[in-house]
């Protein structure tokens, strides 16, 4: 560690607006003290301003805030009075409206107050950092450069950040560790060109869209519906994104793109159709007028028809044969059939893509560092599974560049300049290789950044074409799992099945691998490759029993679950969870009884067996009522009630910080912003308990329950639920036996009994819900929709 080490011990972000607002909700959630400063309101309060943000914060969904108490700790403030407190300050962040003048105007009034090492940087999203970085005096130009966040910050992985000509090379590198550990973010590093790499691409390719969908007809909401999940991008595909981010937003970007890129050759393109002009004078701004391009009356949703003018019922579907044409694995093959079809849609849809992939083989020389950076943007920022240049090089790079040269030149493209000679070189397989990422600018492969932060990933975010082994070497694989070791002393399980479920294999497999760990290694580590860290138990390969009646091996399984959790807890050697995405019901439990959790800042966890009629198996009915009866102060049912209501209403957390508050996860385990950190950290606790000399915890002998009348005060209030129809009749009896069960059974209250006593009667009533008809509906329903049935 040559650099003197970057602390950020407070941040100020100038502009109470929907994203000002919104990054200091996210700072707060990484424990960042934070400073919201807008203009004085003119009367009353003067930071009334901010404060009315801070206050709307708590309301966005999804929330903004990874903790309902977290908002206290954002500090309002004002330009009259408080500028004095930015000397503080480690890192401010301006984020007002994308106007020059004002920006330059803001910057001349609080550069003097600026700390001597303080970094200032903007968050525009497409305006010039060098002219900006001009209205900046001398002395703060090196420590000025743009930080780019995604809308909503929480949620987004990417930030761009775009160095100015002065820019302090060492001041980037803090700031870069900064987004990447503290606030768990991917950094992309962009030139200064007008809206940077995601938003110059992404927009484009949204204003292709929108211009092949008026050239080949085809209806908004059939667009929406072909470009969604189908090609892999968000469930709001194209419109829908619009009026999402804001129909005023997306035309300003546009027109940033008309203003400033005189000379790109699509440049006819970027203006906003006139139907959008229309809605924006009208006032129809999308999703926060309620009205946009879609417009929901009722629960009718009704979409806009540009040729008429007027709204029509929505909901319309791409053709069959197109979606066919969508659900073919192999790339090749895909683009070859899309090319080849005579359906308008098809055409469109080849067309949209031809159109990206000719801007981006284009302009990958002056938009970005690398082909890396522009597939990372797209995919952080606009949430694509797969960048632009990936699915490209995916369908086979010579004949798709090919296909483009030819429309181009037969004036079928959006635009008539020829595709750089690089692109068409006879032997190029694509851009991403092992070595590195393609550099037109430099002809070159450029490899992964080399900060040192990055050596903390030990499994960063892949990207087709790189090196594709599996990480780490295999100790022992069955067809549940993987368990391997990445060189140090700790044993890393892996689940190979369908969203991390739990069945027979994944329970064979842990044992297994807890039984080698016991033997050789200092700790064991669950962790998955990617989300969800698991969706549960496998009730589909219970099914075969299930449909033969046959109780005594499903009840082995049960039994076989709640010996795993157990021996998580346990065994001669520390377990740690690594939790990001899902980990629900069996998932939850098998967290809940490592000795330490490392979960990423999106982790939602809970016991959600109630939705297909079931109670916790596993051992989590179990684990509430011992971690009650330890916290109880004498009264063990009021520390109950709550953990009861958990499991009752099948309550999911909504971030790690939340499943702290409800008891999924201790107040102890660990909170980690970048998933991509999650590895790591885990290890490198597991290492630490076995260091400390490690011994499993000493078997519960006896804890106090609180007995059949704290089962009859629950059901009282069950009662009330089920008159005031708040609850069914099924639901009352699962909740009922659930209250049984974390009550102890038919005993006095405060009676002790040990662990095995209540997992019993966990596995009884598992089995009683199992054979009643309304769950095996429930269950059923869950398995052929996935949907949770009310019954």
């Amino acid at each position: 560690m040559s650099h003197t080490k970057f602390i950020v011990r407070k941040v100020a972000v100038l502009g109470a607006g929907v994203m000002g607002a919104q990054i200091a909700a996210h700072l707060v959630n990484a424990k960042v003290p934070t400073l919201l400063f807008d203009l004085p309101a003119k009367e009353g309060d003067k930071n009334a301003i901010a404060l009315k943000a801070i206050d709307g914060l708590k309301k966005l969904k999804p929330s903004p805030l990874a903790a309902a108490d977290l908002a206290q700790y954002i500090q309002p403030a004002n330009y009259d009075d408080d500028l004095s407190l930015l000397k503080d300050c480690d890192l401010v962040i301006e984020a007002i409206a994308e106007r020059m003048d004002w920006k330059g105007d803001l910057y001349r009034k609080v550069a003097p107050h600026l700390g001597a090492h303080t970094i200032f940087a903007t968050n525009t999203s497409g305006l010039s950092i060098n002219a900006l970085a001009a209205s900046c005096p001398e002395d703060v130009r090196a420590r000025f450069c743009g930080v780019h966040f995604f809308n909503p910050p929480r949620y987004m992985h990417l930030v761009e950040i775009i160095p100015c000509l002065g820019s302090d090379a060492t001041m980037l590198d803090n700031l870069e560790r900064f987004l990447v550990t503290t606030l768990g973010k991917g950094v992309v590093r962009a030139k200064d060109t007008p809206n940077f790499v995601a938003n110059r691409i992404g927009v484009f390719s949204m204003l292709a869209t929108i211009a092949n969908a008026e050239k080949f007809g085809i209806r908004f909401d059939v667009v929406d519906d072909l470009t969604g999940p189908r090609l892999g991008r968000p469930k709001s595909a194209t419109f829908r994104t619009a009026d999402v981010v804001g129909l005023d937003t997306f035309a300003h970007v546009v027109k940033t793109m008309q203003d400033t890129l005189p000379n790109d050759p699509w440049h006819a393109l970027f203006k906003s159709p006139e139907w959008l002009q229309k809605l924006i004078a009208a006032g129809a701004l999308g999703a926060k007028t309620k009205l946009g391009i879609y417009k929901k009356d009722g629960k009718k949703m009704f979409v806009l028809d540009p040729l008429k003018g007027e709204y029509v019922g929505a909901g319309e579907k791409g053709d069959d044969a197109v979606k066919d044409i969508l659900k073919i694995a192999d790339p090749a093959e895909k683009f070859r059939k899309l090319r080849a079809s005579s359906h308008p849609q098809a055409q469109f849809l080849w067309a949209c893509f031809r159109d990206v992939f000719h801007y981006i083989g284009f302009h990958l020389g002056d938009i970005a560092h690398c082909a890396r950076d522009v597939d990372f943007a797209i995919r952080w920022g606009f949430g694509w599974s797969v960048g632009p240049f990936e699915t490209w090089q995916a369908a086979g790079w010579q004949q798709v560049a090919q296909w483009i040269d030819e429309e181009v030149k037969a004036g079928k493209a959006l635009a008539s300049a020829n595709l750089p000679a690089w692109v068409l070189e006879s032997d190029r397989a694509g851009v991403h290789f092992a070595q590195g990422s393609y550099d037109a600018a430099g002809a070159r492969l450029l490899g992964r950044s080399t900060l040192d932060v990055y050596q903390r990933q030990l499994a960063p975010a892949k990207l087709l074409g790189e090196a594709t082994a599996p990480l780490g070497e295999t100790v022992f694989e069955n067809d549940g799992v993987r368990a391997f070791t990445t060189g140090d002393d700790i044993l890393v399980v892996s689940f190979k099945t369908k969203a991390h479920t739990i069945g027979p294999d994944v329970l064979e497999g842990l044992n297994q691998a807890i039984n080698i760990a016991e033997a050789r290694f200092k700790g064991l580590v669950l962790w998955q490759t990617e989300e969800p860290f698991s969706a549960g138990a496998d009730l589909q390969s219970m099914l075969p029993a299930f449909m033969m009646g046959d109780w005594d091996s499903i009840d082995g399984i049960v039994n076989r679950f709640q010996a795993t959790s157990m021996r998580l807890r346990y065994s001669q050697i520390p377990t740690v969870a690594a939790t990001q995405g899902y980990a629900f019901g069996g998932g939850c439990e098998f967290v809940m009884h490592c000795d330490r959790v490392v979960a990423a800042l999106e982790s939602y966890i809970g016991l959600v067996e109630v939705g297909v009629g079931l109670l916790p198996g596993g051992g989590g009915c179990k684990e509430f009522a011992l971690r009650a009866s330890q916290e109880a102060r004498g009264d063990v049912l009021a520390a109950l009630k709550d953990y009861f209501m958990a499991i009752a209403t099948a309550k999911v957390a909504t971030s790690a910080l939340e499943a702290q508050e409800i008891g999924f996860l201790r107040k102890s385990d660990c909170v980690v912003f970048n998933a991509y950190e999650l590895l790591y950290v885990a290890k490198q606790q597991a290492l630490t308990l076995a260091e400390a000399g490690y011994r499993p915890p000493l078997k519960i002998k006896c804890f106090a329950v609180a007995g059949r009348s704290g089962a009859a005060s629950i059901k009282g209030q069950l009662v009330n639920m089920l008159e005031g129809h708040f609850i069914s009749e099924h639901d009352f009896t699962i909740a009922s036996l659930i209250a049984d069960v974390m009550t102890g059974g038919d005993l006095e209250a405060g009676t002790e009994v040990d662990e095995q006593w209540i997992l019993d009667l966990e596995r009884k009533a598992f089995m009683q819900l199992l054979k009643n008809s309304k769950t095996q509906d429930r269950i059923a329903n869950m398995l052929t929709t996935g949907k949770p049935l009310r019954n």
